[in-house]
């Protein structure tokens, strides 16, 4: 097991295996030393994770859906490293979509879920730039949708 694995098993998590994707498109595509992860959407253990922030959700149970979504970013780009999560040089950028009703404003609180973790787990690997945006609606009514970018080596 690799450094970041590492440190996340301390954080009580182990990376799944990559998600399939759940239509017409690939998990992620290589280009140079960089990989663009597709969005990951919010899965638990009990399913995905649906609701609508500032209906039916709190924020801190969105910010935990965002958390579920990066650990299947990183799932994916372990699966673009090989199996080696330690080729990872950065995260370069999230782009974070929040289920949430008209006038709620709070997505980079619940975005942050994901950047929180990926801090605290990859140091300043995981420090990265990011858009946290209100969606109407997201597929199979989860509550957080994020896709990402990653360098690699």
């Amino acid at each position: 097991m690799g450094v970041f694995e590492t440190k996340l098993a301390e954080l009580g998590i182990t990376l799944p295996e990559a998600p399939a994707p759940a239509a017409n498109y690939v998990p992620y595509v290589m280009v140079g030393d960089m990989v663009y992860v597709s969005g990951q959407i919010a899965n638990g253990p009990d399913g995905f994770i649906v609701g609508k922030l500032g209906d039916d959700m709190s924020i801190e149970d969105g910010a935990e859906a965002a958390k579920t979504c990066a650990i299947a970013l990183l799932a994916q780009v372990k699966a673009a490293c090989g199996g080696d999560l330690d080729r990872l040089v950065k995260v370069v950028k999230l782009t974070g979509f929040v289920n949430s009703t008209q006038d709620f404003t709070d997505q980079p609180q619940v975005i942050n879920g994901a950047s929180n973790l990926l801090g605290e787990a990859l140091g300043t690997v995981g420090q990265h730039a990011r858009a946290a945006v209100s969606a109407a609606s997201l597929p199979f009514g989860v509550a957080v949708e994020i896709d990402g970018v990653f360098q690699i080596k």
